[in-house]
């Protein structure tokens, strides 16, 4: 027995706050031995969600008290321009690291991993990237 239904009642009512948000950024890249055209150099409007969640509020580097989850700031770093330390205007296979291929899926988990290093360890992450209007791409890692 957990002590007072009331204490019980508490663990199951964990607080949790969920932002999304969504931007858009324009590179190119190719597919490296890919058999086809994604194999040659091209571009595309790529689309970003980004969802995160945390059980509590928590400062941000633009604000100093536990008022929210992340600062829409520091989720949208991707949708800067790459002179500024974002991915706009950028050829992806020049700018993600060795050992990454520049499709969907490792793209999502590139703006994933690089996202989280700016975040508190609470905060919880999922991405998804669109190349095209009806596909998409998601990462998250499980804890």
């Amino acid at each position: 027995m957990l002590g007072s239904s009331k204490s019980f009642w508490l663990l199951k009512k964990m607080p949790k706050w969920k932002l999304s948000t969504e931007f858009s950024f324009d590179a190119a890249h190719f597919i490296r031995d890919y058999d086809g055209p994604c194999g040659r150099m091209h571009g595309h409007t790529y689309r970003v969600r980004v969802e995160a969640s945390a059980t509590k509020l928590l400062p941000t580097e633009y604000c100093p008290h536990p008022a929210m989850v992340a600062d829409y700031r520091t989720l949208r770093w991707a949708k800067k321009d790459v002179l500024q330390g974002g991915l706009d205007h950028c050829v992806l296979n020049d700018v993600m690291p060795e050992g990454y291929e520049t499709t969907a899926e490792m793209i999502a988990q590139y703006i994933y991993e690089k996202t989280a290093e700016r975040l508190p360890k609470e905060v919880k992450l999922k991405i998804a990237v669109s190349e095209t209007p009806n596909s998409w791409a998601e990462y998250e890692a499980d804890d």
